[in-house]
């Protein structure tokens, strides 16, 4: 399910399929069969054989030079983020006998603090999107945002969670596309395999999207939230990668000063006090 023995294979199949005749510039005459660009399309447009292509997508050649690779992302359409992973693929391919469980993810005590500090909602996730470290403001925002939870399981299958979007499907979208950055090209370790398989498994939505290879998500985004106690409220979303841990990130929810959504934001954060206080 998660293409683990020929990742190659499984990435260049499904970002085929993404990219139109008409995006790479081939007109269509007739009826098409396939969804996307035909190999021998991609081979042409990259300046190799469909014979070399088609051994690549099959997994009999799995060593082309960074030329080659670097000609079908463009064919493909690849950002600089897809592109980089796509690379990582085949520089990955030594290392693919190394599949034991991760060691457990810590967050130092200073990034831990800085969290806790911020006056807005913020927490920090582990390379398989778990919530490590949240701040009082973050679980206002959404109960789902303590530590222990998972991101993806609580927005693809907690029906609380999934309400709290007001585009669920942009904010799968991200997500999918974050996990996939985060865990890189070890697609293969026990517990990406248990929670791609999982997820699979229970969200039709979760399967499409982890078969289209996206990647990306560690950037900003406005985040629009129909929360149950301040209603809609819009967040810009940073998500930072702290040089001590490179492995964790802090992701931090602010608002526009000023705007409607800051004064519902403090709103939030008044209710947090009110509880502390208590």
């Amino acid at each position: 399910m998660t293409g683990a023995t020929n990742p190659l294979g499984e990435f260049l199949r499904a970002r085929r399929e993404l990219v139109t005749p008409e995006q790479a510039g081939i007109p269509v005459v007739g009826v098409r069969r396939v969804a996307g660009l035909r190999r021998e399309e991609v081979a042409m447009l990259s300046g190799i054989s469909s014979e070399y292509y088609l051994r690549l997508e099959q997994g009999r050649y799995r060593n082309p030079s960074v030329q080659v690779l670097e000609a079908i992302a463009r064919v493909l359409q690849l950002d600089e983020e897809t592109t980089a992973y796509l690379l990582g693929l085949v520089v990955a391919q030594p290392h693919v006998a190394r599949r034991r469980r991760p060691a457990r993810e810590t967050v130092p005590g200073s990034l831990r603090a800085f969290v806790d500090g911020l006056g807005t909602p913020a927490f920090i996730e582990g390379r398989y999107l778990d919530v490590l470290a949240a701040n009082p403001l973050a679980a206002a925002l959404s109960p789902r945002l303590v530590v222990g939870a998972n991101r993806l399981r609580d927005v693809f299958l907690d029906a609380e969670e999934r309400a709290l979007f007001v585009d669920w499907e942009a904010a799968t979208e991200g997500l999918v596309a974050s996990f996939r950055q985060s865990v890189g090209t070890s697609i293969d370790d026990p517990r990406c395999v248990e929670l791609v398989g999982q997820l699979s498994i229970a969200s039709p939505r979760f399967q499409r999207l982890w078969g289209r290879h996206d990647i990306g998500g560690r950037r900003g985004a406005l985040m629009r939230f129909d929360h149950p106690v301040v209603g809609e409220i819009n967040l810009h979303r940073e998500k930072l990668v702290p040089a001590e841990a490179q492995n964790l990130t802090v992701a931090i929810y602010h608002a526009d000063a000023g705007s409607p959504d800051a004064d519902k934001l403090a709103l939030l954060a008044a209710s947090v006090q009110a509880v502390v206080g208590s």
